[in-house]
């Protein structure tokens, strides 16, 4: 069962493909109005289930547009519209929805969740599949592998190198942050992470704690694997040199103690000054939503360095890929 949980779990040539799947499929839709199947409509009959336990925009609407694309269909829940963990275990969902839907989607704030649905404990103590159906993470508190995927595909399309790139992360070192750690280990490129000391460097948002730099490390070591991952306490650090520099929301859904998140996290603004330290032909990147003013400013956000809303678009066709991939299709 061919899973899309984190890129700390795929090997360069399963990113390497689903980017070459990307870009193949993005080229032959140009001219066809959104809405139009592709022209092998390879997922025509299947169904992807999605499940959101928090708000979405990118990530629900790129999902449905893939299927629809690929030539299948979807069916849209929220947790709170369903028994997930309330009444009924998770391994049940997984083994219910297993038998309805040919692919399911997660968005979730509890990466267990992720787990629990795929696995679950017997007699014995011994952990055994229970869905039967691709399992892809649509966002969890430890990553968010789909947006990386098409961060990825954004640089190829802007002329970056991913084998020979630096990129700078700046900012909170949240799930995104973490995921950019796991493609760094697959393409070898330089990640320098401008993030501040203390609690709101490498973490996550509900209390849990992870080291995703030592995990990509002994990855790194274990495999052989090129790439160089550093933490920097200052931006500027960071950014200098850099072929592209992404940020994200300094506040984001579940945070806590907001003014303290906030003015630790002010100095990493990624500003004008600030981008001119990086190379000059620099890219700008960001997940979106954005906050103008508070991680980034407008100067730079709508400026002719962004290409954040290239970015957005390729949601869509870096996830066709990864259901294509998912169902071998």
């Amino acid at each position: 069962m061919k899973h899309f949980i984190s890129l700390m779990d795929l090997f360069h040539d399963d990113i390497r493909s689903i980017l070459d799947d990307a870009h193949r499929m993005k080229k032959a839709r140009v001219g066809f109005p959104k809405g139009k199947p592709d022209i092998d409509a390879p997922l025509q009959g299947y169904i992807l289930g999605m499940i959101f336990e928090q708000p979405s925009t990118r990530t629900r609407f790129s999902f449905d547009v893939a299927m629809r694309q690929l030539g299948g269909s979807t069916i849209v829940v929220s947790s709170g519209e369903m028994q997930l963990g309330r009444g009924e275990s998770i391994a049940d969902t997984g083994l219910v929805l297993s038998r309805m839907i040919d692919v399911l989607m997660i968005r979730t704030s509890n990466e267990t969740n992720l787990q629990d649905i795929r696995f679950k404990t017997n007699n014995d103590g011994v952990s055994v599949p229970v869905a039967t159906i691709p399992v892809i993470c649509g966002l969890s508190n430890f990553g968010h592998p789909c947006q990386v995927v098409a961060d990825l595909m954004t640089m190829e399309e802007h002329g970056i190198d991913l084998n020979n790139a630096r990129i700078a992360w700046v900012g909170d070192g949240n799930n995104v942050c973490a995921s950019f750690i796991g493609a760094a280990t697959n393409f070898g490129f330089s990640l320098a992470i401008g993030c501040p000391e203390g609690k709101h460097s490498i973490h996550n948002k509900f209390g849990e704690t992870k080291d995703f730099v030592g995990d990509a490390i002994q990855k790194k070591e274990s495999a052989g694997l090129g790439g160089t991952i550093e933490v920097f306490h200052t931006a500027e650090e960071a950014v200098r040199d850099a072929d592209v520099v992404v940020t994200d929301t300094h506040v984001s859904m579940g945070d806590s103690h907001l003014e303290q998140r906030r003015a630790a996290l002010a100095p990493f603004q990624v500003t004008e000054s600030l981008m001119q330290l990086a190379k000059p032909d620099v890219k700008f990147m960001h997940c979106l939503p954005a906050h103008r003013g508070e991680e980034v400013t407008s100067e730079v956000i709508d400026g002719p360095r962004s290409i954040v809303f290239d970015e957005a678009e390729n949601r869509i066709h870096a996830q066709k890929a990864i259901l294509r991939w998912c169902l071998e299709c």
